[in-house]
């Protein structure tokens, strides 16, 4: 485990072509536990070190928008422009996992400085062998991304287990931040097309009562899980990405893929 930061404050955040350095999309729910019968309401946050802009409900930007209940699949129905995306009544008692999946966007590091930092960053290799084993420059490197999000909600007392919900990548809570014993940490399990992955990076966003966020990066074991500490009265994001090559037909199109998954939950105090 290695401290990145004790404490951060906002940070401004590039949303269009140019990038921000590291950029996460997560789904940041109003409250993380909620009386039976309450709304459940939710924003989409893309931003850096646990702080973003709430983005708004637009089909046009997702693929699947979701809410795993008590057996059931209810899909996120809203209206266009509503902030927040999510915001749903009478959700039966136990854990709510809501499932969210962007489409894929496009984007473009002008500055190689600038991807190889991000690269360092989330633990996605050599770049720079990479590119050039590919017979590719450094000059405006072209990516293509996707979000896979997931957040925990408890409705009453959020009994219920975690599980996979078919993303290409993604994180699945083997343990149950509401009613199940924290001592030993909370397990997630890192999977990419089903796969299961080992010695992975993973990053996590633990942000305390008083606004101040730590961020610490783990990895995974040999069967795609880590053990993550945590503390009771915080709220907490886990984000991992993935990279694959894209083989460009024309000068224009990506020539790279990540695959980010992501999970929210938080510890009752």
């Amino acid at each position: 485990m290695r401290i990145l930061r004790l404490a951060v404050t906002v940070a401004a955040i590039a949303l269009g072509g140019k990038g921000a350095l590291a950029h996460e999309f997560w789904i940041d729910p109003d409250a993380f536990v909620v009386a039976p019968g309450a709304v459940v309401a939710a924003d989409l946050r893309v931003g850096e070190e646990f702080r973003g802009n709430a983005q708004a409900y637009l089909t046009r930007n997702f693929d699947r928008f979701e809410i795993r209940t008590g057996g059931e699949v209810r899909p996120v129905e809203g209206r266009l422009g509503d902030i927040p995306a999510l915001s749903v009544a009478g959700l039966p008692e136990g854990l709510a996992v809501v499932v969210h999946q962007t489409r894929a966007l496009p984007l473009t590091w002008s500055e190689w400085e600038r991807f190889l930092s991000f690269a360092e960053h989330k633990d996605l290799g050599d770049v720079t062998a990479m590119q050039a084993a590919r017979g590719l420059d450094q000059v405006d490197v072209r990516e293509t991304y996707i979000r896979y999000a997931k957040s925990l909600v408890a409705v009453g007392e959020g009994a219920g287990q975690d599980a996979r919900v078919g993303l290409r990548t993604e994180l699945v809570a083997l343990t149950n931040p509401y009613t199940d014993d924290l001592s030993g940490g909370m397990a997630v399990q890192l999977w990419l097309d089903d796969a299961v992955r080992a010695d992975a990076q993973v990053e996590l966003f633990d942000e305390a009562p008083d606004g101040s966020v730590t961020i610490t990066l783990h990895r995974t074991d040999a069967d795609g899980i880590a053990r993550l500490p945590v503390t009771p009265g915080h709220r907490y994001m886990v984000d991992a990405v993935a990279l694959e090559p894209v083989e460009p037909a024309a000068a224009t199109d990506p020539e790279w893929r990540t695959l980010w998954a992501n999970l929210t939950f938080a510890v009752p105090g």
